[in-house]
Parts: C-alpha cells; structure tokens; sequence
C-alpha cells in the first residue's frame, strides 16, 4: 500500500492518523452540457478515513503581515469517511469528510510532514513521472496574462497554454481567464473562433465601474475565456509597446483579476457555471489580485468559502509595484491595505522626501494565497534568500510550508524531431542521421561554411543582462579562436543587438546573430546545433535546454534554478564508463567558467564520439511532458483542500 503523506500549510503540527478502507465510488463530474465518469482507480486505495487527533497553527512572523492564521483550538474527532458532495443535478461535484464509525478491513497509518525547505515533498513516483490516476477531479481556473497560442512573449505563455490542457484531459474542469488583446492586425485571428458569452459584467474600481465583456472557445477540453475591455485593444504586446511598459497596467490588470472571479459565477458554459468550489491559479502579479479578492471581497459574505487559491510565481523579479495612492483604486477594503503594504529601502528610493510607501500585488498574493508553486525546485529555494527573494524572501521564508517547485514540460507534440516541420529532416532517439542533415541545412541557410565536422554552438533567448549575454558576447573572442561555429538569435537590449552585428562583421566564417525571434528558426538552430549555451543569471525554469535535450543538442548552463534542477552534469566514469548526465553545469557564473564548460564539451564532441551520442540518447529520453507536472499540481491541490482557505 503506497504512504500518504498529509500535507500541512503550518510550522507546527501533531501528526494525523489516516484510516484506509477499501471502498470506492466512481468520481462524477459535470462537465460541458454531459455528465463525465473517472473510471480510473488510485494503486491499492479506494476511499479515505481520516482520524483527526489534534493539531495547532503557529503564526508564521512578523514578515507575513496579515498572513499568520490565528492559532486553532485543538480538534477531537472520530473517524471521518471521505463522503461524495452532489450539485443540483445529483451529479457528484466533489468531496466531503462525514462522521463514520471505522469497520471492516482498515489499516492504520502514522504519517509525518516531509519538508522540502519547510514544506510537503511531491511523492517520489509523482517526481519521477510514474503513472497515477486522478483520485479527485475539480474545477480550475487558471488567471494570466498571456496563454499560447492567443497570446505570449515567453514561458508564461507557454505554461498557461499547455499546463490547462494536460489537466483537462486528467478528467479536471478547467478555464483559462485572459485579455482578448486585440490590436488591428493579423494576431486579431487568434481569437476568430471566440465566440461573446450573453454576459456582461461591472467591475467597480478605478474609482467607477468598467462594464467587460466575456468572449468563450472550447478547445482542447478546455474553456478559454478572454476579458474584454478598450485598454486591452492597442497595438505592442501586452506589457507595452516601442515606447516602454503601459502606464496603465495596474488598471489593466486588475481589471482581469476583477472579471477572473466573477467568471465562475456568472459563465454558463457547456451549459453549466463553475460555481464557488474551484481553485484558482494566479500567475505572476498580473493575476495576484486574484487571493486577496477571494479573502477581501467574497468569503466574508459567503461567497468563495470554499474555493482555494494558488500563486504561480514564475519570474519573482516583476511584482506589480505602484504608488501606495493608487490602493484606493484597486477595490479592495481600506483594511486590508496591510496585505498589499510595501516599503523600498532608503538607498532605492527616488529623493531625500520619499517615504518609499508603495503597494506590492505580488506580495498580496503571497500572503493570502492557500499555496504557492514556482516553476521548479530549484526556484522554490532561490526566492527564499537574500540573493533572489527581490525583498520577498523574508515572507516567503515564513511560508515555506506551503511553498513548491513543479519544473515545467513542454509540447511533446510540437518540439519532436521525428515529426517536427520546421527542420530539414527528421530523427529520433533510434535513428539519429538526420540531425547531421538538419545541421548541414542550418549553416547553409545562414551562410556559414558547410562544414558537419565542426562544433555548433547555439544561443536563443532575450539580449538582456538575466540570460548572460554579456558573458557570452565576452567570451566570444577567446573562443573564436578554436575551431568552432556560434549562431544567436534573440531581441532585447539595442547594445547586444549592435554587439551581435559587429561580432558578425569580424568572424564572418564562424558566427551569425539573428536579431528577433522567429519560430521556424528557434526550431531549425534548436535541431541543428550541437551544444546551446544557456549562462543566465537565475532562471526560474528555463524551457530552451529542454527543447535542446529533446532534439538531442547538449545544453551547457549556469547552475542555477530551473537548468540545475533540468540538466544533469556529465559523467563519463559512472556507470562502468557508460556515463551519466545530461550537459554541462558550471558555477559561479563568470566567463572563465562558461569557457572553460564550452571547451569540455567541444572536447568531448570531437574526441569521444560514443560518450556524446550518449549524451544526446540520454537528453531525448528525458521525460518533460506536461502531464507529469500536471499529476505534482494534482498533489498540490489535494494539499491546498486539506486545510481551511485564508481567512484573514
């Protein structure tokens, strides 16, 4: 029979015991206009009997302003069954624990809280991508600013496209709440099959009310809901244009949070609305509102008493910051402006007379929020030091308990190199001859010598001081001087675009820049490339050394977040000499290091044949898909009902 591990958002807790039986029935759910059966079956337990001996809550610091639940009485109970909660409809919706006297076969198991710094580990089948089987289905609703393929500028995008999917087809109701951006041109396609929803709906804030609109697509088992509203129909991205970050994003985005809570009340879709018990997914500060409004406006008139929240951070350096003035816009009670209260240090304050009094929506949501998830293990640990906690490290250390990393996956469908249509020929894990052919293809689309013998290096990403460009473009000329290839491609700051152009102009047979991004291309350098060089400064997750293992191209990287929790650093004497690892890791981050990395494993490409193609084996086999990390954001969900929502 496998552990339960019983999952606890406080410091301090007495251990619970769980009671086991074997009794099951089916999870019902309703779902779009039909009624939709789970028939799969968790391995060996079947319905759940919780013995409840006692525990108490510790309050959580000083740092977690409003964030300390006040500590609870100690709970006597009897056993309790795991008894099904029906809708209207006498569907089963869900789950609720019943008094129950404890008979026939049961087993009894003392279970104790694993910590991964202070909070619940995923199960070590969940981490290695086991199969498991959905035990409770419930209704998501993920909130973000940008969700592939309707709108993205990077791994936000990404999650927020492909995640949602890969919980809808585990048997979960899901929706996905985001602008309809729309700006005159030709991306206004994405969004040709949305059809409005006969629901409008006002948001009082900002000092009036915003009337928005809804606009629905169901695709993929998914319903994908965009808010719309004038302030997001204006060319650029959705952060901002030529000229810089939109002056109103504040209002923008709160105006998303606003219409994201009001959506599984209001939507009928499929021909049902999602009701109050769902659990909402706040990505990034653009979505942080999202908690403080379940804990501020709705639970204390009943309202959301019994949905859950989760904050994704996925890049804590962007925390939605303003003007502490600006509170009174954002619809919230003058009371709990302490959630939201932030204070910039003396030395970053703008003059002599600044009080340094702000808002922080990120940090908002980090105090009200029932979990909080980074996009790996790695970050999990990072955001709670000095170094990388931005000035929230001191808060999230004290809610380490309820913190957790899940490493993204990616698109199996879209980067494989057996069926990938970007790339000159296909290969796969078994037959890896066409991944020359791809190579020849590359240098020969960006005009470089045909030369298949010699190391290809690759970067892509964004020209910026976090993905170490600037180490890499310093190290440029040392390693020139070896027989090797370089291609870049990216966008970003005007000094590296100019100091690609000029690097181009000096090795004329050796390297190419591609200022701006374009997907065929990321795809074509991805296959082709022998080695891609990824020396970011930190780097929540990271997806590109991912693609890289997938095409079989040997990432080497900065040791830090995601890359050090993705690539595994190579081994040649392990295993009887067969090897182990994945890459190249190399710490701290300076040019020396990463020359040093880059000629390892140009040596290693050119010398020891047998040992890369291992490598590269190895890297393609790598499970990364997103239905693992939906199976951890499962777990997280059952941690996130274990306990009462946020309260204040």
């Amino acid at each position: 029979m496998e552990t339960l591990q019983t999952p606890s958002r406080f410091l301090c807790r007495k251990p619970t015991e769980i009671v086991v039986s074997k009794s099951f029935s089916a999870v019902e759910k309703v779902g779009f206009g039909f009624l939709y059966r789970n028939r799969k079956k968790s391995k060996g337990i079947h319905s759940l009997v919780v013995k409840r001996r006692s525990y108490t809550e510790a309050h959580n610091g000083e740092d977690s302003i409003r964030s300390g639940r006040n500590s609870q009485d100690k709970e006597q109970g009897e056993g309790l069954l795991l008894g099904t909660e029906r809708d209207n409809s006498g569907s089963v919706v869900g789950f609720q624990l019943i008094p129950q006297s404890a008979t026939g076969d049961e087993n009894i198991m003392k279970t104790h809280d694993n910590t991964v710094n202070g909070g619940e580990e995923l199960s070590e089948d969940i981490e290695r991508g086991e199969e498991a089987s959905t035990k409770v289905t419930h209704n998501v609703v993920f909130v973000t600013a940008e969700a592939a393929p309707y709108s993205k500028t990077g791994g936000l995008g990404d999650v927020c496209g492909s995640l949602p999917m890969a919980l809808a087809a585990r048997g979960h109701r899901v929706m996905v709440v985001s602008p309809r951006y729309l700006d005159g041109g030709p991306s206004d396609e994405k969004f040709a099959n949305a059809v409005e929803v006969d629901q409008q709906s006002k948001i009082y804030c900002f000092g009036g009310a915003q009337e928005v609109k809804f606009f629905h697509e169901y695709r993929g088992g998914v319903d994908w809901v965009f808010v719309d509203h004038p302030s997001y129909h204006r060319p650029g991205t959705p952060y901002g244009d030529n000229f810089g970050a939109f002056g109103d994003n504040q209002f923008r985005f709160n105006l998303l949070c606003h219409a994201a809570c009001e959506a599984p009340l209001v939507l009928p879709l499929g021909g049902f609305t999602y009701g109050e018990k769902c659990i909402f997914l706040a990505n990034d500060w653009h979505a942080s509102l999202v908690p403080v409004l379940l804990a501020a406006k709705y639970r204390p008139y009943g309202v959301y008493k019994d949905a859950r929240s989760i904050v994704v951070i996925h890049n804590l350096a962007h925390q939605g910051v303003e003007p502490a003035a600006t509170y009174k816009y954002l619809g919230l009670p003058p009371e709990w402006y302490r959630a939201l209260e932030w204070v910039f240090p003396t030395w970053a304050r703008t003059h002599a007379l600044d009080t340094g009094e702000a808002v922080n929506v990120l940090k908002g949501a980090i105090v009200t929020a029932d979990r909080i998830v980074t996009v790996s293990q790695g970050y999990s640990w990072e955001i709670t030091t000095p170094e990388g906690g931005y000035g929230l490290h001191g808060l999230l250390s004290s809610r380490k308990a309820v913190l957790n990393g899940i490493t993204n996956g990616i698109d199996a469908n879209e980067w494989n190199p057996s069926s990938d249509e970007h790339i000159a020929s296909h290969y796969s894990v078994h037959d890896l001859s066409g991944k020359v052919q791809c190579k020849i293809a590359l240098q020969k689309e960006l005009g470089l010598p045909i030369r298949p013998e010699c190391p290809l290096i690759g970067f892509i990403g964004r020209l910026d001081y976090q993905k170490g460009v600037d180490i890499i473009l310093s190290a440029i000329p040392e390693l020139m001087q070896d027989d090797v290839q370089f291609i870049m491609l990216g966008s970003g700051e005007k000094q590296y675009e100019e100091w690609m152009r000029n690097l181009e102009s000096v090795y004329k047979e050796k390297f190419r820049g591609w200022v701006g991004f374009n997907v065929p291309v990321s795809h074509r350098i991805t296959a082709g490339c022998d080695i891609l060089a990824m020396p970011s400064r930190f780097e929540p997750c990271g997806l590109n050394q991912l693609y890289a293992m997938r095409y079989g191209t040997i990432p080497v990287v900065h040791s830090t977040g995601g890359l050090r929790d993705t690539v595994k650093n190579f081994n040649p004497y392990a295993r009887e000499h067969s090897g182990e690892g994945t890459g190249w890791t190399f710490s701290p981050l300076s040019r020396e290091n990463l020359l040093t990395a880059l000629k390892l494993a140009i040596g290693t490409y050119i010398e020891h044949k047998s040992s890369w193609e291992g490598l590269m084996k190895r890297g393609m086999e790598r499970v990364s898909t997103w239905d693992n990390a939906a199976i951890q954001y499962e777990q997280v969900f059952e941690w996130a009902f274990t306990d009462p929502p946020y309260a204040g």
